[in-house]
């Protein structure tokens, strides 16, 4: 693994796959091996629906949510 990149999320649902496709090409282009983690914080939107839906379609992307807003 080359980089890690640490994304906090709130009520980012519309944005997410715009950041997760220009991460990967941005990373694959430059040939680094990398992990995406979003972290929702709190979100009422479907942050968490979308991070769910990303990383079932792309392995290098992870989530973690938290309950409310830190």
């Amino acid at each position: 693994m080359d980089l890690s990149v640490v994304v906090p999320a709130y009520n980012e649902a519309e944005s997410l796959p715009e950041l997760a496709e220009w991460v990967d090409r941005v990373c694959n282009g430059a040939a680094i091996d990398y992990e995406l983690i979003i972290i929702d914080d709190g979100s009422s939107d479907g942050t968490w629906d979308a991070v769910r839906q990303l990383s079932a379609d792309n392995p290098r992307l992870k989530g973690i949510r938290f309950r409310r807003n830190y």
